[in-house]
C-alpha cells in the first residue's frame, strides 16, 4: 500500500488563503465603490488632470530646484 500524501492539508491551506484573498478583494471593491459615490462630480469643462497647466515650459518641481541653481551659475 502506498503512503497517504500531504496534499489534503496543503490544499486546505491554499483554499483558506484563497478565501482570505477573496474577502480582502471584496472589501477593497466596497471601499472603492463607497469612495466613488462620495466623490463630487466634475462640473467644469476643464480636465482635472490638466487644471492649472499653461502652455510652454513648466516650472521645475521642488526636488529639482537644486539643478536649476547649478545651471544658473
Amino acid at each position: 500500500m502506498g503512503q497517504k500524501s500531504k496534499t489534503t492539508f496543503q490544499k486546505q491551506e491554499r483554499e483558506k488563503e484563497k478565501r482570505f484573498k477573496q474577502r480582502d478583494k471584496e472589501a477593497r471593491r466596497l471601499e472603492a465603490r463607497k469612495a466613488k459615490a462620495e466623490r463630487k462630480p466634475v462640473t467644469s469643462d476643464e480636465d482635472p488632470d490638466l487644471a492649472g497647466i499653461k502652455p510652454g515650459p513648466q516650472p521645475l518641481p521642488e526636488q529639482w530646484q537644486w539643478a536649476a541653481r547649478l545651471d544658473s551659475k
